[in-house]
C-alpha cells in the first residue's frame, strides 16, 4: 500500500472519530427547594462577594487564618488531590490523540553450517528505524471522549472540594479563636470573682474572730470562694485546650502575639450579610458545584457503558527504513511500512455490558440524589442561620438586661445584709445569680458571633472566587 494512501486512511479515521456520542445530554436539575428563604426577603449581593479579609475585622484573627491556609494539613491534602486529579485527567485526555513512537532496532544472527543448507556458516544482519502509531482507537461512538469528560469533571469536582475545605477551615479557625476568647473572658470573670470573694472571706473571718459575724456566714462565704476557685481551675484548663485545638487547625504553633484578649469590639464587628436567593447557592457554594461535577461525571460514564455495545476499531501503522547493513539504512529502496487495522465486535458477553450500563445508570441516579440532597442541606443551613440571626440578637439584648437587673439585686441584698435586715444567704444567692448571668452573657455573645460566621459559611463566603483552570495536556 502506498504511503500516501496510508496517511489518507489515517486522516479519514481521525475525521470519523467523534461522530457519535452516546452519553445523555446533561441539563441541570431543578433545585428541590423553595424560591425564597422562610421569613427572609431577597437581598442584593452575595456573601461570597465579601472576602474573608473584609468580613473579619480583627487583625489577629486574619493573621491566624493566613497561617492556617499556609500550614493546615487537610488543606494541603486537598491541594495535592487537585494535582493528582489534574494528572489523571491529562493521562485520560491523551487517549483521544494517537501516540506516535519512534523505534530503532538491530539484529544479528549466526546459522551453523549443519543447518544452513549451503554447508557453510552464515551470519545475517538486519537494521530498521520506524515511526508508528500503536493501537490507536477510532472513537466512533464516544467511548474515549466520555472517559476524558468523566476525568475532567472529577478534576473540577476535586478543585471545588479544595474550595470547600478552605471555607470550612476559615470558619473552624474563627470558631476556635472565638471560643478561646470567650473562655479567656470566663476565666477573667472567675478570677475577678475569686479575688472579690476571697477578700470578703478574710474580712468576715476577722469579724468572726472578734465575735461580730456568725460561723454560718463565714462558711457560706467559704463555699462561694471555693466555687470560684473551681471555676478558675476549670477555665484555666479549658483555655489551654482551646489553644491546642487552634494549633491543630493552624498546623503550627500559635504565636503569643496572636492570642485574643476577649470578645471585644473588633470581634463583634461582623458586617450584615445579604442572604440573596436560594439559586445563588448553586453558583456560590463550592460543595454544590462539586456535587454537580460528580453528577456530570456519572452522566458521561453512561456514554462509556453504552459504547461497549458497539464495535471498537484500533489502528496500528508504521513507516520506516530497513536494511541488512547499517550504512544502507537510509538509502533508496530501503523504505518499509505496515498497516494493521483491527476491529472488535461484541457478540456474547454473558450480559456483562448490559449490567455495566445498568450500573452506570444507577450511579447517575445516586449522584443526582446526592446533588439534590446537597442543595436541600445547603438551603436548611442558610434558613437555620437566618432564623437564628434575629433570635440571638433578641436573646443578647434580654441577657444584658438580666445582668443589669441581677447586679442591682446584689447591691440591694448587700445593703439589707449590712443593715441586719436579711441573712447572708440572700446575698449569696444574689451573687450566684449575678455571676451566672454574666457567664451566660459571654455565652450569648459567643453564640451571636458564631452564628454570624455560620451564616457567612452557609452562604458560600470565605473563598475568593477564582475561575477554574482546565489542565493542559
Amino acid at each position: 500500500m502506498p504511503r500516501s494512501l496510508t496517511l489518507s486512511l489515517m486522516a479519514a479515521a481521525l475525521v470519523l472519530a467523534g461522530c457519535a456520542n452516546l452519553a445523555p445530554s446533561y441539563e441541570r436539575p431543578a433545585a428541590p427547594v423553595p424560591a425564597a428563604y422562610p421569613g427572609a426577603a431577597p437581598d442584593s449581593g452575595s456573601a461570597a462577594d465579601i472576602d474573608w479579609r473584609t468580613f473579619f475585622a480583627d487583625a489577629k484573627l486574619r493573621s491566624l487564618i493566613e497561617l492556617a491556609l499556609a500550614h493546615n494539613r487537610d488543606l494541603r491534602v486537598a491541594v495535592l488531590n487537585i494535582e493528582q486529579a489534574r494528572a489523571q485527567y491529562r493521562v485520560q485526555d491523551a487517549q483521544t490523540l494517537p501516540a506516535v513512537n519512534a523505534t530503532g532496532s538491530g539484529t544479528a544472527a549466526r546459522t551453523p553450517a549443519s543447518v544452513s543448507g549451503t554447508g557453510t556458516a552464515l551470519t545475517s544482519h538486519q537494521h530498521s528505524v520506524n515511526l508508528g502509531v500503536s493501537a490507536y482507537e477510532l472513537d466512533l461512538f464516544g467511548r474515549v471522549r466520555n472517559l476524558s469528560a468523566q476525568a475532567l469533571e472529577q478534576f473540577l469536582a476535586t478543585e471545588q472540594a479544595r474550595r470547600t475545605t478552605q471555607i470550612s477551615l476559615v470558619a473552624e479557625v474563627t470558631a476556635a479563636y472565638l471560643t478561646w476568647a470567650a473562655d479567656l473572658e470566663r476565666l477573667g470573670l472567675a478570677q475577678e470573682t475569686l479575688r472579690s470573694q476571697s477578700e470578703s472571706y478574710r474580712l468576715t473571718q476577722t469579724r468572726f474572730e472578734l465575735g461580730a459575724a456568725s460561723a454560718l456566714t463565714l462558711r457560706q462565704l467559704q463555699t462561694s470562694v471555693e466555687s470560684a476557685r473551681v471555676d478558675v481551675a476549670r477555665y484555666t484548663g479549658q483555655v489551654a485546650q482551646d489553644r491546642n485545638a487552634l494549633a491543630l487547625l493552624l498546623g503550627t504553633s500559635v504565636p503569643e502575639a496572636l492570642a485574643p484578649d476577649a470578645l471585644g469590639d473588633t470581634l463583634n464587628a461582623l458586617p450584615e450579610l445579604p442572604a440573596g436567593v436560594p439559586s445563588d447557592l448553586l453558583l456560590r457554594r463550592p460543595d454544590l458545584q462539586q456535587s454537580e461535577h460528580q453528577l456530570k461525571a456519572a452522566t458521561a460514564n453512561i456514554g462509556v457503558a453504552r459504547a461497549a455495545f458497539y464495535p471498537r476499531i484500533g489502528l496500528t501503522a508504521t513507516a520506516g527504513s530497513s536494511s541488512a547493513d547499517l550504512s544502507g539504512l537510509f538509502k533508496a529502496g530501503s523504505g518499509s511500512w505496515s498497516f494493521m487495522p483491527q476491529i472488535s465486535l461484541p457478540i456474547f458477553d454473558g450480559g456483562a455490558n448490559e449490567a455495566n450500563l445498568d450500573s452506570a445508570k444507577a450511579a447517575q441516579g445516586i449522584a443526582l440524589a446526592r446533588y439534590e440532597k446537597a442543595i436541600q442541606t445547603a438551603f436548611r443551613e442558610v434558613a437555620d442561620a437566618l432564623a437564628q440571626r434575629s433570635a440571638v440578637g433578641d436573646q443578647l439584648q434580654a441577657q444584658n438586661a438580666l445582668v443589669q437587673a441581677s447586679g442591682e439585686v446584689l447591691q440591694l441584698s448587700q445593703a439589707r445584709f449590712d443593715r441586719g435586715v436579711d441573712s447572708y444567704l440572700d446575698v449569696l444567692d444574689a451573687q450566684r445569680s449575678w455571676y451566672g448571668a454574666r457567664q451566660t452573657l459571654i455565652t450569648t455573645r459567643l453564640a451571636r458571633l458564631t452564628h454570624g460566621v455560620t451564616l457567612y459559611k452557609a452562604l458560600g463566603g470565605g473563598w475568593s472566587v477564582e475561575p477554574a483552570t482546565t489542565p493542559k495536556g
